[in-house]
């Protein structure tokens, strides 16, 4: 390509292309478009699409190593896409062409079952694997010590549809604290905490969060403890937050109790034989054969806490038949 043709605009390069291709003869245009034609299938023939999450959160993270390792070229390469939480993730799934997979809660299911988000959702998506826990953060100002003293505050929980959304009204609601909630991206969330414009915010995230990284000490700012209670604890499970995930917000040897949600690595329930079904299939495959790997550096620590074989309740198993030969 000339210097003068990385210049020009995409659209007049299509143009002049197509413009050559009609002004050849018709043996030279269709080796064009058998050309054409010949690349776009090789290209596609090993591409899964996965839906992850923002460029802050621990999906995106996941996603990428998944696009890396398991990329083989033509034969298998996995495309990262930025989501918007865990309801729309499910929706695309379902919705969107070109999407095979999605990063989601694991109690993002029961709850587009009790919306009745989607008609047949439960014979539309299933999953390849749980993949960790993500730890509930709630960060408010130095002055707030309960969830309780939230009660009649703005809190942030992310954007609608979100899984941060959905599991911070189902929290909330559980534990009896009427707040009221406000649904604007997470950065621009952390800026209106500092401000005190808004109580708090909660973000639903695998620790130690990129979003928090940031936050230098003497900000300020603190995670306000989550308790287990009863109620949270038939959907949830105990977790903690400690200074080690976040030195500049925990001191030393301190720890803040939460609780935790699943991640699920979900996937579109394709039918066997066809075309879709058989990419995934090899994508399964390929990550249960090199799964090794992501359990080394540079990889997100998260992949360490991942066991192939625990079962999710209330989900169906992606069964990705034998391995291909």
């Amino acid at each position: 390509m000339t210097e003068t043709s990385r210049t020009l605009p995409r659209r007049t390069l299509l143009a002049s292309t197509l413009a050559t291709i009609a002004a050849a003869p018709a043996v030279a245009q269709t080796s064009w478009v058998e050309r054409l034609s010949g690349l776009t299938a090789q290209a596609n023939q090993g591409t899964v699409g996965i839906m992850a999450g923002g460029v802050d959160g621990t999906y995106i993270r996941i996603a990428a190593d998944l696009m890396n390792v398991l990329d083989e070229g033509d034969r298998m390469r996995v495309v990262a896409m930025l989501g918007r939480g865990s309801i729309q993730n499910m929706r695309d799934i379902v919705l969107l062409r070109g999407i095979d997979i999605g990063i989601v809660q694991s109690d993002v299911l029961a709850f587009a079952r009790r919306e009745q988000l989607l008609p047949g959702i439960d014979r539309l998506v299933q999953y390849i694997t749980k993949l960790y826990d993500e730890e509930i953060h709630l960060l408010a100002r130095t002055d707030v010590a309960s969830v309780r003293e939230l009660a009649g505050t703005t809190v942030n929980v992310d954007v609608r549809g979100s899984g941060t959304a959905m599991t911070s009204s189902l929290v909330m609601e559980a534990l009896g604290v009427p707040v009221q909630l406000a649904h604007d991206p997470q950065d621009l969330a952390l800026t209106k905490l500092r401000n005190g414009e808004i109580g708090a915010m909660v973000y639903v995230a695998g620790k130690p969060a990129r979003l928090f990284s940031g936050i230098a000490p003497g900000s300020g700012l603190r995670f306000v403890p989550i308790p287990a209670t009863p109620a949270l604890l038939e959907t949830y499970l105990p977790s903690s937050l400690v200074s080690a995930d976040y030195p500049n917000l925990i001191p030393a040897g301190g720890e803040v109790e939460t609780i935790a949600v699943g991640a699920v690595m979900a996937v579109y329930a394709w039918q066997p034989g066809t075309e879709r079904y058989r990419k995934v299939s090899r994508f399964v495959h390929a990550f249960t054969r090199r799964f090794d790997e992501f359990l080394r550096p540079p990889r997100h620590p998260k992949w360490r806490e991942v066991n192939l074989a625990a079962q999710v309740p209330g989900w169906t198993r992606f069964d990705p038949g034998p391995p291909p030969s």
